[in-house]
């Protein structure tokens, strides 16, 4: 069995911490869940907060940790959530992620 992570990239609106206005995408997203949950392949699934309530810790050249504090300009390189599945193959991963809900609404381009 191999453990895949299936991500939701981070979009201006999820940076302002709104949400898409279709109100079936909650309920959509959830019954997904559970469905890779009855199959047993969810091992965890969540959505994150905007980069504005988050940090980076970065190490100088002289190995000392520093702090800097969101948000972050470049939402593109951020994760607004996640889904890790364990499965047995690649294909099998490919399948499941497929069939994810669209997590900006499915009259929205795919991130």
């Amino acid at each position: 069995m191999t453990r895949y992570m299936i991500q939701v990239r981070a979009t201006a609106m999820s940076e302002a911490g709104d949400f898409p206005d279709d109100p079936t995408l909650l309920p959509r997203m959830m019954a997904f869940h559970d469905e890779m949950a009855k199959a047993g392949v969810l091992l965890d699934g969540a959505g994150l907060q905007p980069s504005s309530q988050g940090f980076r810790v970065q190490y100088d050249a002289a190995g000392q940790a520093g702090v800097m504090d969101g948000p972050f300009a470049e939402s593109k390189e951020l994760i607004a959530g996640f889904t890790t599945i364990q499965v047995r193959s690649r294909e099998e991963a490919l399948e499941w992620s497929r069939r994810f809900p669209n997590p900006v609404g499915d009259n929205a381009p795919a991130v």
